[in-house]
């Protein structure tokens, strides 16, 4: 289905800062997406600038999406922040950005702050891109580890320190396991990702701590702020072993783990096996707020159970006509054939189905 109306494009004033990008390459396959597959027609009549932040996660998605309207329409200006999912949330109820990027949807006392914010209509969360997160490793011929929850729980929480324990044996029975010590590593700034994964972890291996952007200090672990930097410190240090977006462990070539789904499948990750997982959600926001549920113990085959959905967060009614009329242009073409068709080279997974319908119509609500 192609979308219809006109796009506007988005404008890089001078250079996009993407700090929490791994490199200046964000295409992990090294490739282009060509214009005429991906860029969307232009609308001179927009022109304007705005502000966006949040997730590190989606940063690639963003980076290409903007390239591809620069190209395009050199009249419109996006600066996206790449400065975590916490930090977007609050600079969006702030008012200093026009939609924040979040791995997780609004909760707790953020929706009614995030109305407060819009005034005239609601927050919504609209999901744009599958994120898978990776588990990654750094252990030389040790190819293809197996994981389940349980034991990931133990690893994470400082209780399985070295790499030939009895439960990592008993999932890689083939496998020359060395006892080199665990080092492992978390996001030290407040994260979707963090969030994410202890969803999982608490819902599919007994995690003890009541899931959270902010990992807990108890499970202790080494700290690293953002996605690039959790890559820079799995791949320096062997023993080591994190979790972070897909296109980000194949920026950096991480070695990855195959993580056992609800069945006790051990799946490894690609962008087809998150999207099975991703296609189970379910809707639990009302109207056009599309907060999904994911189904972390899923079963079905072939299914890759650790993924997060990246939402742009904004107002349903109540943005300034100018920051409107950009948003809406510019998420109308992110929920396009074309906008999504870039993000499997990236190392995402495209919507698909009912739930891209849904986010079209909930773009289109946007006044």
């Amino acid at each position: 289905m192609k979308y219809a109306g006109r796009l506007a494009a988005v404008a890089v004033a001078g250079a996009l800062s993407l700090a929490a990008c791994g490199t200046d390459n964000n295409n992990p396959s090294g490739s282009t997406t060509s214009a005429s597959a991906a860029a969307p027609a232009a609308d001179n009549g927009l022109s304007g600038s705005i502000n966006a932040a949040g997730s590190s996660a989606q940063a690639n998605a963003i980076t290409e999406w903007t390239k591809n309207f620069t190209a395009a329409n050199p009249g419109v200006t996006l600066n996206y922040q790449p400065s975590g999912s916490g930090a977007g949330v609050q600079a969006f109820i702030q008012g200093t950005v026009a939609f924040a990027g979040s791995d997780s949807a609004l909760k707790d006392d953020e929706p009614a702050q995030a109305d407060a914010r819009c005034k005239t209509g609601k927050a919504i969360n609209i999901p744009m891109v599958t994120g898978p997160i990776a588990v990654v490793y750094n252990l030389p011929g040790v190819d293809g580890l197996q994981l389940s929850p349980k034991t990931l729980v133990g690893i994470f929480n400082s209780k399985i320190t070295k790499w030939d324990d009895p439960a990592i044996k008993a999932e890689n029975p083939d496998a020359q396991l060395p006892s080199t010590p665990i080092q492992a590593v978390h996001r030290s700034d407040e994260s979707g990702t963090s969030d994410n994964f202890t969803k999982f972890l608490k819902a599919t291996g007994d995690w003890p701590y009541e899931p959270a952007k902010a990992w807990p200090a108890e499970a202790g672990g080494q700290g690293a702020k953002g996605s690039d930097q959790i890559a820079a410190s799995v791949k320096d240090s062997e023993g080591a072993i994190s979790y972070v977006e897909l296109s980000y462990a194949e920026n950096s070539s991480l070695q990855k783990a195959k993580i056992a789904n609800g069945s006790g499948e051990f799946v490894e990750l690609t962008p087809e096996s998150a999207a099975k997982t991703v296609e189970t959600a379910e809707i639990k926001g009302t109207g056009n707020d599309l907060a999904l549920s994911i189904d972390y113990a899923t079963k079905t085959p072939g299914a890759y159970p650790i993924v997060l959905v990246t939402y742009e967060i904004t107002c349903e009614k109540g943005l300034p006509a100018d920051q409107q009329k950009i948003v809406k242009s510019f998420l109308t073409y992110t929920a396009s054939d074309e906008g999504q068709a870039v993000l499997k080279e990236l190392g995402y997974a495209p919507l698909s189905g009912d739930l891209l319908t849904k986010v079209r119509t909930a773009v289109e609500a946007i006044s």
